[in-house]
């Protein structure tokens, strides 16, 4: 059947709007009018296309709704083979029995799951079977599902666009809430694991604090960065900024350093001068020294951290459905993950701040994937 030009760019303009082809059963898409007014039926019947459309009843012709689908349905499959959805593709390789702890293992099969496939072992000596799951343990998802889901959702997208997302491009239907719990269950996972992890770090700390919206709720947000490293050493959400507040930061940031630094900036407020007394004063030498900046100039003083806040307000964009500070605080601690472990830092020179801290973990490829298997075998998770 015959096309047109026009009819060619009319159906990638329909496509460039966001206006995806709706699957209807059957071979069957809902694909909505260029001009907005209305959708038409675009079907595959015995192999040839066609629509409902004023274009190809009278022209016969592939009108720009055939176009748009047949182009979206071969980019789809294209992404399917090229993507990181490849299922059959083996992720999780085991070494040892999950059982008696035995290297003779040998694969036996594989075992479908709703959205993936799982290699089987098989034991030689407690001849019993298994499947390599760890952290992933008892999930019908493919671990590059999820970690995926992780990964956008630090980057700034809402659950709901990540769940629309993988139904439109991959056709992997995932309720946003299953996202959320995932993203609960990993980041608590992540950061039992990286608080375990021993920086090495300069000897100036930044803080500063910034509101964040939780719930429809005003609260305060704590951060701690380290000056050359960029490490992230706390990021802790509080209703007030009161002294017993900035010392539960303080405290977290020296449980987390392993260590005093010589410098602690902060920017003016009151609480902080209290709580650096109280848990950074001491008459022994070196002494930690507190430097505190007037409102007016702490934004080109404090700027490392205020430019931190920045990347971290991305985030908060879309934090506020959290309907408790447990939940919200969770989130944080993913995002402080993300910042240390996985997101590269221009200033950096491509590296990222665990790097930089003398943390290498190899992480490479999917380097969720792999920061997750890592914090399920330490034995401080």
């Amino acid at each position: 059947m015959a096309t047109t030009q026009p009819r060619i760019m009319r159906a990638y303009a329909i496509l460039a709007k966001g206006d995806q082809p709706k699957p209807l059963g059957n071979d069957s898409y809902l694909v909505k009018s260029q001009s907005g007014n209305g959708s038409y039926i675009v079907a595959l019947v015995k192999g040839q296309w066609a629509c409902e459309c004023p274009d190809y009843k009278f022209r016969n012709v592939e009108c720009k709704h055939i176009n748009a689908t047949r182009y979206w349905l071969a980019l789809r499959k294209k992404m399917e083979k090229s993507s990181i959805f490849s299922f059959e593709e083996e992720v999780l390789e085991a070494k040892r029995c999950r059982f008696c702890g035995s290297p003779a293992i040998i694969k036996r099969g594989k075992r479908k799951c709703r959205f993936a496939f799982k290699q089987v072992y098989y034991c030689k000596d407690c001849r019993r079977k298994f499947v390599p799951e760890d952290a992933f343990q008892r999930m019908r998802y493919d671990p590059r599902v999820i970690t995926v889901t992780l990964d956008l959702y630090m980057k700034g997208c809402s659950l709901r666009k990540i769940s629309d997302h993988l139904d439109q491009f991959y056709g992997i239907k995932i309720n946003h809430t299953t996202i959320l719990r995932w993203i609960r269950k990993f980041g608590k996972l992540i950061e039992k694991y990286a608080d375990s992890l021993e920086p090495t770090l300069s000897d100036q700390w930044h803080t500063d604090e910034q509101m964040i919206k939780v719930k429809g709720k005003w609260m305060w947000l704590w951060n701690t960065i380290d000056r050359d490293t960029r490490y992230m050493l706390t990021s802790m959400i509080t209703e007030k900024r009161r002294v017993e507040d900035a010392r539960r930061v303080f405290q977290k940031a020296k449980a987390i350093g392993r260590s005093k630094p010589m410098t602690v900036v902060t920017d003016g407020l009151h609480a902080y001068h209290r709580a650096f007394n109280k848990e950074f004063f001491t008459l022994k030498n070196p002494r930690t020294k507190h430097v505190s900046m007037p409102r007016f100039v702490d934004r080109v003083n404090n700027n490392l951290v205020e430019r931190l806040n920045g990347t971290v307000r991305e985030r908060d964009k879309v934090m506020r459905g959290f309907k408790t500070e447990e939940s919200a605080q969770q989130i944080i601690e993913g995002f402080r993950a993300y910042y240390n472990f996985i997101r590269k830092h221009q200033s950096l020179k491509g590296k990222t701040p665990a790097e930089m801290a003398n943390i290498d973990l190899n992480l490479e490829g999917n380097k969720w994937l792999s920061l997750i298997q890592k914090a399920s075998k330490s034995p401080q998770c």
